[in-house]
């Protein structure tokens, strides 16, 4: 009997029995088509291992394949999915951290993809398609925790300020100076009264000197108002005087324009009949008789022509 062929035999069947129980617990994944996605996560990954599984809105559709630091920034890590072909990975699909219940076991967790996003591709010089991905819940509260930690820190930096000694001796002194001023209105409690009781006398005799002040102001008001009444009845006298003016001043034109003249002419004439009266008067007292029989004719003289001839 040949013990290596022997041998050899068993240890073959053996590996097929193994196979084919591995295919039946997975309960034939072998036959599943995977399609591969890469992720770049911007925080740490601990707890992350290869075969994690990927979830799609806490459905297994894949697991991670590799995980490995990127090479141009070593602060970030590149995550390789194995997805299985046909789960609708959308351009606006994004991938967190998360961790299984109490034991930590992290995975990957799916979410989005609106019904019209397009289907993810890979950029052009890819070589695999790119999914978005956001801070896991850790990483938020580790944010917020630094943020509230660092404020913190800035607030017992301000405490420790103001708690120096310099301003805790002016603080002192401060303190000092309330009290003494305390004690000193304390001493002088009966002179504040007082001037308070004072001062509220001056100004309930304020208040009764302001009540009486109204009827004066409204007095002074009316005042003001006849006043105003006056000077608006002035100023229409005036301009009634400026009016009366005005036509007197026409009236003197046409009086220096048409009268004038006529009176010259009247007072012509009556100079020129008041020298023919004095001229009678004067030929009356020389020859009285001129009145009665008339004037007689003057002798003409030597070589003179006879009246009428020529």
């Amino acid at each position: 009997m040949n013990y290596p062929i022997v041998g050899l035999f068993v240890l073959v069947l053996g590996a097929v029995l193994i196979i084919i129980a591995l295919w039946l617990a997975s309960g034939g994944a072998m036959h599943k088509k995977y399609d591969l996605y890469l992720a770049v996560e911007d925080e740490s990954v601990a707890g992350l291992n290869l075969n994690a599984p990927v979830k799609y809105s806490g459905v297994d559709v894949g697991k991670v394949q590799e995980i490995r630091l990127d090479p141009s920034d070593p602060k970030r890590v590149n995550l390789i999915f194995a997805i299985e072909h046909g789960t609708p990975i959308k351009e606006d699909t994004e991938a967190v951290l998360k961790t299984q219940g109490l034991t930590g076991i992290a995975y990957v967790e799916l979410s989005g993809g609106a019904a019209d996003a397009p289907l993810l591709r890979a950029a052009p010089g890819s070589e695999y398609p790119v999914i978005r991905t956001k801070p896991s819940l850790s990483a938020r509260l580790e944010n917020v925790l630094t943020s509230v930690l660092a404020k913190l820190d800035s607030t017992s930096a301000n405490i420790n300020a103001i708690l120096s000694d310099e301003n805790r001796a002016a603080l002192t002194s401060a303190l000092a100076d309330i009290a003494a001023v305390a004690h000193t209105i304390a001493a002088r409690k009966d002179t504040i009264d007082a001037g308070m009781a004072s001062a509220a006398r001056t100004f309930a005799n304020t208040a009764g000197a302001t009540a009486k002040l109204g009827p004066v102001i409204d007095r002074i008001g009316r005042s003001a108002e006849a006043v105003e009444k006056m000077g608006n009845e002035v100023a229409r006298a005036g301009a009634g005087a400026g009016k009366t003016a005005v036509s007197i001043g026409a009236d003197i034109k046409r009086f220096t324009a048409e009268t004038l003249p006529e009176l010259e002419r009247l007072l012509g004439e009556l100079s020129v009949l008041t020298a023919s009266l004095r001229r009678l008067s004067e030929q009356t007292e020389r020859d009285p008789r001129g009145l009665l029989f008339g004037r007689k004719p003057v002798q003409e003289g030597p070589g003179e022509p006879a009246a009428g001839k020529p």
